[in-house]
């Protein structure tokens, strides 16, 4: 896709923050938290998110406390990037929250700078369970044997729809279409209704990570990418002429339909996002929208998996254990779940999936979605995410979009792509 806040926005739901965030300084200083003379304890809780987050996050702290009156819990939340940037500062300084939401970009970045409490201990002490979570979605948090992150939600990336252009074109998504049947219909689509198929795929570092998989590769190792000048030069390639022939939107049209997304703009027919996500374009526009399979290789994989958003602590914290017990209440109580609904992804830990019991269309479609999704057996282990992973995707996203717009040559783009990564890899 071109660049713009929808990918942003997707992109960094399940992956982390905004270009912005760059390195963090080491650490020094005592740890953060305080304690009272009567034994309370008072920690510090960070998070992004909208306005609507957070009033359904204070709800859940005024049931944490109740349920735990010696631990008090001061909150700050900002949007994400302000959130990273305010991180950074208070990380810098030895004083980060003791415990905040985290994504999987960022976690071998923190971990190396000696930022993220490790949590395994507390587990093992009985003050945080990692049993009672869906399949799969608590290996999102670990990095070389430590567990960095506990997951509040997950989600899959998913193709959305316009329902009606579909419909109108006469093509029918289905189980296992390969990438040639998918790009065909997107011609299809555009020759039929005059709407472009796609909206921009192809500076989506995570589609990408998963058409990698599906070819045997993947976007990144532990401490590099994953593939070569001519796997890139093909994909961007293919994109860019995509473009040129009218299938895929036009990125000065995404450009101009912000801050709306071009699929509920109605200039274009499908979009690849987190399927969580699907809620934004029944707000934004007046067609039917649904979610579709990912389009495969041979059939079968589709190189998807489990993301999350996750709780994680502070190396620094003074209170591990008041820490411990609060990620625990957050990720397991059931009255939390209901709370919260999906609103940070399908719920993790098995409790609060069974507790919350999703009321309008578009939720109950995304749960069917993540349910026929992992029963069809194609979910895999996340690709893991080295540390300079957060810069990396952020330039994939940028020179994508300067690509799409004509900025610059595919051969140039895929140069500095590459120059851009090895020296994310090294800062």
């Amino acid at each position: 896709m071109g660049n713009r806040n929808l990918e942003r926005r997707t992109i960094l739901k399940a992956a982390g923050v905004s270009a912005a965030t760059l390195g963090l300084a080491a650490t020094t200083g005592c740890g953060s938290g305080a304690g009272s003379g009567d034994g309370t304890v008072t920690i510090r809780y960070s998070w992004w998110g909208a306005e609507e987050r957070a009033k359904k996050i204070n709800r859940t702290i005024a049931l944490f406390e109740k349920k735990n009156p010696k631990i008090k819990v001061k909150t700050d939340f900002q949007t994400y990037q302000s959130f990273w940037e305010k991180f950074q500062t208070q990380a810098a300084g030895g004083n980060p929250p003791d415990v905040f939401q985290s994504a999987v970009t960022f976690l071998r970045k923190y971990d190396k700078r000696g930022i993220l409490l490790d949590l395994k201990p507390q587990v093992q002490a009985g003050n945080l369970s990692l049993d009672h979570f869906r399949e799969g979605v608590t290996k999102v948090g670990e990095v070389d044997g430590k567990q960095l992150g506990i997951p509040v939600g997950s989600n899959t990336m998913a193709l959305v729809i316009d329902k009606k252009v579909f419909r109108e074109a006469g093509v029918e998504p289905r189980p296992g279409w390969t990438w040639d049947e998918y790009f065909k219909a997107l011609k299809t689509i555009h020759d039929r209704t005059k709407v472009p198929g796609d909206t921009g795929y192809f500076a989506i570092m995570y589609l990408y990570d998963l058409y990698l998989r599906q070819n045997g590769k993947a976007f990144f190792t532990d401490d590099g990418l994953g593939f070569d000048k001519a796997d890139l030069t093909e994909w961007w390639n293919d994109g860019y002429n995509r473009v040129k022939a009218g299938i895929v939107t036009d990125p000065k049209v995404v450009s101009q339909d912000l801050p709306k997304s071009s699929l509920s703009a109605g200039h274009g027919a499908s979009e690849f996002t987190w399927d969580n996500f699907t809620v934004r374009y029944s707000a934004e526009g007046d067609s039917e929208y649904g979610l579709a399979p990912i389009p495969t290789t041979d059939g079968k994989q589709t190189g998807q998996y489990l993301a999350s958003l996750m709780l994680s602590a502070s190396a620094r914290t003074a209170h591990p254990e008041e820490v411990a017990r609060f990620i625990d209440f957050m990720v397991h109580d059931p009255e939390v779940g209901r709370i919260m609904g999906y609103d940070r992804g399908i719920l993790a830990g098995t409790e609060q999936y069974e507790a919350y019991e999703p009321t309008d269309a578009t939720n109950k479609e995304i749960a069917r979605y993540e349910e026929d999704t992992a029963e069809s057996g194609v979910l895999g282990t996340i690709t893991p995410h080295p540390s300079g992973a957060d810069t990396v995707e952020a330039a994939f996203l940028r020179i994508g979009g300067d690509l799409g717009q004509g900025k610059t040559r595919v051969s140039d783009a895929v140069k500095q792509f590459f120059t851009e990564a090895e020296a994310a890899f090294q800062a």
